[in-house]
């Protein structure tokens, strides 16, 4: 299953809906979006309603994308289902993360 990647741009804020699966195949996609993306972005939110599963390699990206925001502003995980939520919790992100449950 692909990775399917919305942006809705406001302002300084940017909204990333994600949907699919983030994976080893799909995770240089979210992260080319965000490395390229991020400039004046002051409020980064990303929409995981339609995410099915998230490995260790976009738990990197995820993790990359927060330090990036804790120097220019905010990032916010929102819509995350439950099994998304229990790796977040088995892996101490919930703790890094903020998520908006």
């Amino acid at each position: 299953m692909a990775l399917t990647i919305d942006k809705t741009a406001s302002g300084d804020s940017l909204t990333l809906k994600v949907s699919g699966r983030l994976d080893t195949t799909t995770a240089p996609q979210l992260e080319s979006e965000i490395t390229g993306g991020l400039a004046g972005v002051k409020d980064l939110t990303i929409d995981m309603a339609e995410l099915a599963y998230v490995s260790s390699a976009g738990l990197r990206v995820l993790l990359k994308a927060q330090k990036t925001m804790n120097q220019q502003g905010t990032m916010t995980i929102t819509n995350a289902g439950q099994e998304i939520l229990e790796i977040f919790e088995v892996t101490g992100f919930d703790e890094i993360l903020n998520i908006k449950k």
